[in-house]
């Protein structure tokens, strides 16, 4: 029989997807969402992703204001204290002149509706990605409803191919996708080369949420 005390396991090659409650979010959803309904009256949709809805253009850190401007601030943040140096220093650690990255950043408004998704896609270009949701239209007490961000496993079929029915320990996702539950509030990055999408919405709200970029 095997010891525990001699069992050594490396998660070499994890893909980290990060999550974080934005403080505020209540009074700062209230602020994007009015600049993006202004937007979306006065500008017509962009076509990338997005399989129906509406799309703004990839600038909101110019045409959004302050509540715009802030949000990007946590994303850099929330970069910062996920990257780190060959020597392992962060922005956020002991040593921060170890570690010195200006993260250029853009950002955009998503509104979906009824029947309307975002297709496979990743980010050419960026660092870290993300998504923060202004209003989940009831997704979160509702999952019925869809509208989840889906992540793709970046292995393809491959831990599939021989026993579909077994699973590596510790890599319980197996060739098939991940999904995210959207909530107001909630910011998500994730890197920008992961395949990634949106499940078609079925409720009758407005999914709103806003994508980032960070490049180096």
């Amino acid at each position: 029989m095997l010891s525990n005390s001699a069992l050594e396991v490396s998660p070499l090659f994890s893909t980290p997807v990060v999550t974080f409650d934005v403080p505020g979010a209540v009074e700062l959803n209230a602020e994007l969402r009015r600049v993006i309904e202004q937007r979306m009256r006065s500008h017509p949709n962009t076509h990338k992703s997005n399989l129906g809805g509406w799309q703004s253009s990839w600038d909101m850190d110019r045409w959004g204001g302050m509540p715009a401007i802030r949000l990007l601030a946590y994303a850099r943040n929330l970069a910062n204290r996920m990257t780190t140096d060959p020597q392992g220093a962060t922005g956020q650690g002991p040593y921060p002149d170890h570690f010195a990255v200006t993260w250029i950043g853009n950002m955009w408004a998503n509104v979906n509706r009824s029947g309307d998704a975002n297709e496979f896609h990743s980010h050419p270009g960026a660092y870290w990605s993300g998504v923060y949701y202004v209003d989940d239209a009831g997704i979160a007490a509702d999952p019925s409803l869809g509208g989840e961000l889906e992540f793709m496993d970046p292995r393809g079929p491959v831990p599939l191919m021989n026993a579909p029915h077994l699973r590596i320990s510790g890599s319980l996702s197996a060739g098939a996708t991940e999904r995210v539950t959207p909530e107001a509030g909630k910011m998500v990055i994730f890197p920008a080369w992961l395949m990634h999408g949106v499940r078609p919405y079925r409720g009758k709200a407005e999914r709103i949420s806003i994508a980032f970029n960070l490049a180096v």
